[in-house]
């Protein structure tokens, strides 16, 4: 007897139907295929930066990686001494004290730390505030927790800072969560010290943990800011910091969380269930990274990216759009111009015309709808060129 065939339906969890494929996966996709094509297009979309780690920082991870004993598992917090390098490091550039012991977690990158502090306070159902424009993974992540994402509005008439005055009037009773980043990412606004006392007076007053998301402290940036840095902060306050940016080892994975004792317990809690340590020689050389000098910061982090703002700029002018010179960070923010219905169009234009990829800032959330955003992780001659293409398409 023939045995009878069956069909399947296997559907994904619900959850998935609340996010979508990340734009930059999308969007490189189709940039892959156009360059299989042999179109040669230029990327100023992903802000990975294309130089390396300093000199020392390659040279412990070759000497680690070739001991015997560097390729077993890792404690879940980490090896102390990367801790120790993370406390040393908060207290030479932020000037803040943190326990190397327990208000420090090491990250696989700060992105997954989104996640584990997500799973770590919220329950179906919570608020989650959410910066608009913001990064995109604030809300995908919410969504995945089945958090209920309250957007608050970041306009460039205040700074790009959040209004608090409308955040007061909002019903926060459910809220437990708000997400910060400064400096601001895609806008490029600075942090500053009023700005990060306000916070931690709004988290206290409502008992909503304020997360401050500040990979970009380093980046053409001289007046380096810790949320922590406030009095008290650390009572209601997480943040997370990145060596992607600031150190040149994006592929590396190496990011933090600093809050208080409790918090850190319980984001391992959640970290311990999903992934191990990371690989020891990694962890070693990211010590040694930690140690990089002023010289080697100002050369990279400041006049690297100083020369190459100079001509995102000018790409900028070209497409008709405005800026705040003020800006901080690997990106350039800008505004379109009227004759654009918004940044996609303008974006694909420069794409297919021109063949240079831009960010339109849509995918930030609607506030962005009438900016584009430029990377300046690519060398002089490659923004040179993307420049001269830009000309010849307006």
């Amino acid at each position: 007897m023939e045995s009878e065939q069956k069909g399947f339906s296997i559907q994904p969890a619900d959850r998935l139907k609340s996010v979508s494929e990340y734009y930059f996966s999308i969007k490189l996709k189709e940039v892959a295929d156009m360059n299989a094509r042999g179109l040669n297009v230029i990327s100023l979309g992903v802000g990975s930066p294309d130089m390396p780690p300093s000199e020392a920082t390659i040279e412990a991870l070759a000497r680690s990686a070739a001991e015997p004993n560097a390729h077993g598992y890792q404690p879940y917090i980490g090896i102390p001494e990367l801790r120790e390098a993370f406390a040393n490091w908060y207290q030479k550039w932020f000037g803040v004290t943190l326990n190397p012991v327990n208000e420090i977690q090491p990250l696989i990158g700060s992105k997954e730390g989104i996640l584990h502090i997500s799973m770590a306070f919220l329950n179906p159902g919570d608020g989650v505030l959410v910066p608009n424009p913001g990064y995109p993974t604030y809300s995908s992540v919410s969504n995945l927790v089945q958090a209920h994402v309250i957007s608050y509005d970041l306009d460039e008439n205040n700074g790009w800072q959040p209004d608090f005055e409308a955040l007061e009037k909002m019903d926060l009773s459910h809220v437990k969560l708000m997400w910060v980043n400064y400096p601001n990412m895609p806008t490029g606004a600075s942090a500053t010290v009023e700005l990060f006392e306000k916070l931690v007076a709004f988290g206290k007053k409502h008992s909503i943990v304020i997360c401050n998301d500040n990979p970009y402290s380093f980046i053409l940036n001289e007046n380096r800011l810790s949320i922590l840095q406030v009095e008290g902060a650390k009572d209601i306050c997480i943040e997370l910091n990145s060596m992607s940016k600031s150190h040149n080892m994006p592929g590396w994975r190496m990011g933090l969380l600093a809050s208080n004792a409790q918090f850190v317990q319980w984001v391992l809690k959640v970290k311990s269930n999903v992934d191990s340590g990371q690989f020891k020689p990694m962890q070693v050389a990211a010590v040694a990274a930690l140690n990089n000098d002023e010289a080697w910061h100002h050369a990279m982090n400041i006049d690297l990216y100083r020369s190459r703002r100079n001509l995102a700029e000018e790409i900028m002018k070209t497409l008709g759009c405005t800026f705040d010179e003020k800006q901080v960070g690997m990106f350039l923010w800008g505004k379109i111009p009227t004759q654009y219905k918004d940044s996609g169009e303008l974006a694909d234009k420069v794409l297919y015309e021109a063949k240079v990829f831009i960010t339109p800032g849509f995918i930030f959330g609607n506030k962005g709808t009438r900016y584009i955003r430029i990377s300046l992780c690519a060398n002089e001659k490659t923004l040179g060129e993307a420049l001269e293409r830009t000309k010849a398409i307006v």
